[in-house]
């Protein structure tokens, strides 16, 4: 029988992370610290680029906009307690702020498998009216599928302290520590993301089946390279989000180690927010002229101002 949630407030984690390499503590922190810069800045600065340039109000755009926003949302979930982890020795996280930060994780996720299934059609007939009722769907799915498995782990007991090997509150690792029947809860899990990600994989894989059609239907030769490119780039980062989610949450009981549970795990929490913003925008000439131009505009400031001092 479960505790209530009460008994689990003063239950406590230890959240282990790769502290069993001290000696790549350093190289990590450095590394996942730079991923984690050029993520922050590479959203962000897709989302004032797209609201600076009005040739990019667009509906391909607009959810370009929101898919940046998840991506620094449910990467910042992570990586700054996963930094702070690597070079303190308190490595403890609370109940509360670990099912807060699982909370959060998972609307995020949820919500960009939906986004990406909603950017595989074509947008080109969207009223604003549709993209503004398929960006609030997405994210209203994120929070039901996030507040269902939300409540499934605030029924799980623990007792004192408990050693997550993970660099963040996973929901399978915290199941693994609970003293409750837990066969629900797994079934739960493996139910919600298995259908998820199967669902939303299908039809995004659906899609690109016409418009490898379309593509193929073109005339030029330079054409064809050029949407063949920028599709082989869009289904690699689809396929390795995809992957590392029914790697992690639709294969029960696996065998696999610890260490690849979590390598795995960095793709889709850091990697992929890191990419997605290069393959999807910064490759289009709208987005590169404005680059330029906010550029241009800080370089002149600088040497007005330069000339001023002189």
């Amino acid at each position: 029988m479960s505790l209530p949630y009460g008994n689990n407030s003063r239950a406590m984690f230890i959240l282990l992370g790769f502290s069993s390499y001290p000696e790549l503590k350093v190289p990590l922190f450095l590394m996942f610290l730079t991923i984690y810069s050029f993520t922050v800045i590479g959203n962000i600065g897709m989302i004032l680029i797209i609201r600076i340039n009005p040739k990019l109000h667009t509906p391909m755009y607009f959810f370009l906009s929101h898919l940046s926003f998840v991506d620094f949302c449910y990467s910042s979930v992570i990586a700054p307690k996963m930094l702070v982890n690597l070079v303190s020795k308190d490595r403890t996280i609370s109940f509360i702020e670990c099912i807060v930060q699982y909370f959060f994780f998972a609307v995020f996720v949820v919500t960009e498998s939906i986004l990406l299934v909603v950017m595989a059609y074509d947008r080109v007939t969207m009223s604003k009216k549709l993209c503004i009722c398929l960006v609030v769907g997405s994210y209203a799915w994120g929070l039901t599928c996030s507040l269902t498995m939300t409540c499934s782990a605030v029924q799980l007991s623990f007792v004192g302290f408990n050693t997550i090997d993970h660099f963040f509150c996973e929901f399978s690792s915290l199941l693994a520590l609970s003293c409750s029947d837990t066969r629900v809860n797994q079934i739960l899990l493996f139910s919600l993301s298995t259908v998820n990600a199967l669902s939303t994989l299908l039809i995004i894989l659906l899609s690109y089946v016409f418009i490898l059609g379309t593509i193929l239907k073109m005339q030029s030769s330079k054409g064809r390279r050029k949407a063949f490119s920028t599709c082989a780039s869009h289904l690699t980062t689809i396929t390795i989000f995809y992957d590392t989610i029914l790697f992690l949450y639709s294969v029960p009981h696996s065998n696999n180690s610890k260490l690849t549970f979590k390598v795995v795990s960095l793709f889709y929490t850091l990697v992929i927010p890191m990419v997605n913003p290069v393959i999807y925008s910064l490759r289009n000439k709208d987005v590169k002229d404005t680059i330029r131009k906010i550029m241009n505009i800080k370089f002149i400031i600088f040497l007005h101002s330069s000339s001023q001092e002189l």
